[in-house]
């Protein structure tokens, strides 16, 4: 069978027909006749084997069969989630591509990036949009996306936006979505809750299945190599270098796995670049631009890229760390040997991995093959990582500053968060001098008494004590302000002829005994009161 016995729009066929495509798939020769139709569909089908095309021109078909009329801009009529940024760009470009001789307008809204190009294309008007769930519903909520008249509804990779917990935000978007819709959803698995959930979405929907859940594409070659933990990056030198590699994905588990990954490749001479959660959007779409390149690089990247893309010539796929799902390892091998090309996947498996191992055989239904490990494995040299640049260390913000802060020609440390001062005991020396004056000076006030102990005065923990070098005299009912420990070339002088009260910390002088009594501190209750109390702002 050839697309012409489709009965697809001859457009369409031309642009078919430009990307080198003659005979469809068995996914596409099952499901474009019912999406034609007007069915729902839920199909299953192996990863690599044309689902986006699957959709994509009977999508196209029908839309060019019910074009828009009017002047105004055209409305959103078809809508396609997809779990992450990279598929829903390439779903955005299969469209383009099969609808370069047509009209219809397609865009996709992803996050990572600014919204300010995204919206000025909504406002421009859109025929599909395809979209990853937490944008769209971010600008929904701002008013930038209608919904109201979609006509079809797609879900690529449902399995994947499940795992990855978008299943509430699809059901917040169908909500805002006419009843009266068809309903698409593809996946390379259909686990229980997908069914649940297309149970829910979908009406009478009809299954497609072109081969039985997680079955990895026969045209990949398996083989396992059993290495230690420690051991896996010189294995993986070792492998790239003996073996006649062309483009080569390396998956790991985790993000800064895949940093640690690419830096040893780096040591050792070996071109690679990472792709995974922690990039920025420009990086991963650069990173995925190289690997297309002639001359490509090492992709090392995390489940982010496991899913939905399709790139072309894939000679190898590493399975650097076990995935612990094994569906995941169905994914990712099918990286290589799409469209019936031939390809290699091997896995590195050490101690811990062995359960993984199982069950990736159980649900595969294959045997694996073991492959031997090499006797010596290369070591990477010494030295400073060229081309690789470490991510900055980021250390916890100290609780006490050490940038100083000049304050009246001294330099004191800027306190961010410290506990309150404990007071000072002045034995004499310095600022405060044992003179008569200042001895007549310490003298308690009539009528209250002294606190308990000979020389400096006593306060509460927190409350600062100031002294005043030069003697002054006060009515009994007036509280008795002190000059701060500065010179008295640096105190500046009241209206009295007295240096006017200091703060104790900030250093702010207040003029008159108003300010003094009213920011005065001391003992509470029927405590007594020392002769001095603080000056200044309470704080």
């Amino acid at each position: 069978m050839s697309f012409q016995n489709l009965h697809l729009s001859d457009l369409l066929l031309r642009a078919v027909a430009d990307e080198g495509y003659t005979v469809p798939t068995p996914i596409q020769t099952q499901a474009i006749p019912h999406v034609l139709a007007g069915g729902d569909i839920m199909g299953c089908a192996q990863t690599g084997t044309g689902k986006t095309a699957a959709f994509a021109l009977p999508i196209l078909h029908r839309l060019l069969q019910q074009p828009h009329t009017g002047q105004s801009k055209p409305p959103i009529r078809t809508l396609v989630l997809a779990p992450t940024r990279e598929l829903a760009a390439q779903i955005n470009e299969s469209f383009n591509s099969y609808g370069r001789h047509t009209r219809i307008r397609c865009a996709a809204i992803f996050g990572g990036v600014k919204q300010n190009p995204q919206v000025r294309s909504l406002a421009a008007g859109l025929d599909i949009l395809v979209a990853t769930p937490g944008r769209l519903l971010d600008l929904m909520n701002q008013g930038f996306v209608d919904l109201k008249q979609v006509q079809i509804l797609v879900l690529d990779e449902a399995d994947n936006m499940l795992d990855m917990g978008f299943i509430h935000d699809i059901r917040k978007i169908v909500t805002r979505i006419p009843k009266q819709r068809q309903t698409l959803m593809f996946s390379a698995t259909m686990p229980r809750e997908i069914r649940d959930l297309a149970q829910s979405i979908l009406h009478n929907p009809i299954r497609v299945d072109v081969a039985p859940e997680a079955t990895p594409i026969e045209t990949v070659d398996h083989s396992i190599i059993f290495v230690t933990k420690n051991d896996k990056p010189s294995m993986l030198v070792h492998y790239i270098r003996s073996n006649p590699v062309e483009r080569v994905l390396v998956f790991v588990r985790t993000k800064h796995g895949a940093d640690r990954v690419v830096k040893h490749l780096v040591r050792c001479g070996i071109n690679s670049q990472a792709i995974h959660g922690n990039k920025s959007q420009n990086h991963r779409v650069r990173a995925i631009i190289n690997f297309k390149s002639d001359t490509p690089p090492v992709l090392v990247a995390t489940d982010i890229a496991a899913r939905g893309l399709d790139i072309d010539k894939v000679s190898h796929v590493v399975n650097f760390d076990l995935p612990n799902v094994p569906e995941t390892y169905v994914h990712r091998i099918g990286r290589t040997g799409r469209a019936g090309a031939s390809g290699i996947a091997v896995s590195f498996c050490d101690g811990e991995e062995r359960p993984y191992l199982r069950d990736i055989e159980k649900l595969t239904r294959l045997h694996i093959r073991v492959d031997a490990t090499p006797n010596a494995l290369p070591k990477p040299p010494a030295g400073p990582v060229h081309g690789f640049h470490e991510p900055a260390q980021t250390h916890a913000q100290p609780m006490y500053a050490t940038k100083p802060q000049r304050r009246g020609g001294e330099q004191q440390p800027r306190y961010i968060k410290s506990p309150p001062a404990r007071p000072q005991h002045h034995s004499g020396g310095g600022n405060f001098p044992h003179s008569p004056a200042a001895a007549a000076h310490h003298a308690p006030s009539p009528g209250r008494p002294r606190p308990q102990g000979q020389g400096a005065h006593h306060a509460p923990q927190g409350q600062g004590v100031l002294h005043s070098a030069q003697p002054h005299s006060k009515s009994p009912g007036q509280r008795t302000g002190h000059a701060d420990a500065r010179p008295a070339s640096s105190a500046r002088p009241s209206s009295s002829g007295r240096p006017a009260p200091a703060h104790p910390i900030h250093g702010q002088r207040h003029t008159g005994p108003a300010s003094a009594n009213r920011h005065s501190g001391g003992f509470r209750g029927n405590s007594p009161r020392p002769a001095g109390n603080r000056t200044g702002k309470r704080f």
